[in-house]
């Protein structure tokens, strides 16, 4: 059962869910740490066996399809780690892993799409600064040699509008995620969270240049600190996205994209030119987020299962499809006959649900003196789920306008139910029930669970993050 946040809670806060405990984070972070290297192992050695295969020649001792293919297997064999991180949040934390993308519980398209723009103009405004720093203190731009041409060009940029989105998500979803969600787990403040983070963003990418590393540790924090003021990821993906664009652009211009150098090894004049558009980015960013409202607290009110319907219904027949939605809180009506059921789910009481696409027991009760029918029993839309009225055996007929209270049986196997049967009326052919101690005893139990040498700029993605 996903256990979704508390109310009105922060983003880095809302790993700490009624089913957090202390283990859960470390262990997820060292899931993340185990499944991520051996997929990435598994990236890097399917492709050199490919290579192998296909007789290509070796780069370094290892059989390479090119310096593109390369830069591209680079990229996926990060990216694979964003299912690796959603399903940690799911398996250990036991919490809707949307949550690690917004307080919403998904990604904002819109607001996505509303950051991308201005990410762009950022970054363009960073390259240009940066060259132009570059140039004015004579150093080399490496801007005079020739172009690759448009071919080379266009295949470089479509591998990267391949593997740089995912990439770059990936690595949000780690840092700005995972990690700043585990340590909000046991700090209240947020600015802890954020410096881990960003220190463990900018040590991944390994040590070129203090510069290098001291704009990687300030794009993990002010991303890091975009990321709670907003509530969700989307405003540091579209940064981080937009960066590895359009600082790779260049270098694909002169055919020259390769993971030789990355960020890490960025030139003072580089770092100097980012730290204007970094503070830039995030005020416009918080500009936006106040015009439009956005939300950076989870929701006041608990995850609500969306189209559930309103008034008394009848439980889907045993077997039937159950969605795998959030449970909210208090007493909840039960699904029309053959609607999902959330996993979890209360239904009139404090009885869960089975687990998604799981059976349901025969005799399972759900929330009061009715139990479920038998698998395989027909239950009829608007059939009453409390009182004292027993449910009719496997294969029985149930009527819509079966009574709510009074003491009737239910029919035998295959006996007719006559339809607006009142409680207390004139008898027909039925057997007295008695009371609620009568009902069948095959009732199911309740489920548990816890409530160096200076590079050319411009030549190298090298400003890749």
């Amino acid at each position: 059962m996903l256990i979704p946040p508390p109310p009105s809670m922060p983003y880095h806060r809302l790993a700490r869910t009624a089913a957090h405990r202390w283990w859960r984070p470390v262990l997820g972070t060292l899931f993340i740490a185990v499944a991520g290297v051996a997929l990435t192992m598994g990236v890097f050695l399917v492709v050199a066996l490919a290579a192998l295969i296909a007789g290509q020649p070796e780069v370094d001792g290892i059989p390479s399809f090119g310096e593109l293919t390369d830069l591209a297997v680079a990229f996926l064999s990060i990216a694979v780690l964003l299912p690796v991180v959603l399903l940690a949040a799911l398996w250990i934390q036991r919490r809707p892993p949307g949550t690690l993308s917004s307080v919403t519980g998904r990604l904002r398209w819109r607001w996505l799409m509303t950051c991308l723009p201005v990410a762009f103009v950022a970054i363009v405004l960073f390259v240009g600064a940066g060259l132009g720093l570059t140039a004015v203190t004579g150093q080399d731009t490496g801007l005079d040699d020739s172009l690759a041409g448009w071919g080379p060009f266009a295949v470089s940029m479509l591998v990267l509008l391949l593997v740089v989105p995912g990439q770059a998500a990936a690595e949000e979803y780690l840092t700005r995620g995972w990690l700043l969600q585990a340590f909000g787990t046991w700090l209240r403040s947020p600015w802890l969270p954020i410096a881990v983070q960003a220190l463990v963003f900018a040590a991944l990418h390994g040590w070129g240049t203090a510069w290098g590393f001291a704009d990687l540790l300030l794009f993990g924090v002010v991303a890091g600190w975009l990321t709670v003021r907003t509530g969700g990821l989307e405003a540091a993906i579209a940064l981080h996205v937009m960066n590895n664009l359009v600082s790779s652009v260049v270098a694909a211009a002169y055919g020259e994209l390769g993971m030789d150098q990355t960020a890490a090894d960025m030139p003072w004049q580089m770092a100097v030119a980012d730290v204007p558009v970094l503070l830039g980015y995030a005020a416009v960013i918080l500009w936006l987020a106040r015009r439009r409202n956005l939300a950076t607290l989870s929701p006041a009110t608990p995850f609500q299962v969306p189209t559930q319907p309103a008034g008394t219904w009848a439980m889907p027949p045993a077997l039937g499809p159950m969605a795998p939605l959030p449970p909210a809180a208090g007493a909840w009506p039960m699904p029309a006959a053959g609607a999902p059921v959330a996993p979890g789910q209360p239904v009139g009481g404090a009885w869960p649900m089975p687990a998604a696409g799981g059976p349901v027991a025969p005799g399972q009760p759900v929330g009061g003196a009715w139990p479920v029918p038998a698998a395989g029993a027909p239950v009829a839309p608007g059939q009453p789920v409390g009182g004292a009225w027993p449910v009719p055996a496997a294969g029985g007929p149930v009527a819509p306008t079966w009574p709510v209270a009074g003491a009737w049986s239910a029919p035998v196997v295959g006996g007719p139910t006559v339809p607006a049967q009142a409680a207390g009326g004139p008898a027909v052919p039925m057997e007295p029930a008695g009371d609620a101690s009568e009902l069948p005893a095959d009732r199911g139990a309740p489920a548990g669970g816890e409530g160096s040498q200076q590079p050319e700029v411009g030549r190298h993605p090298e400003n890749s993050r």
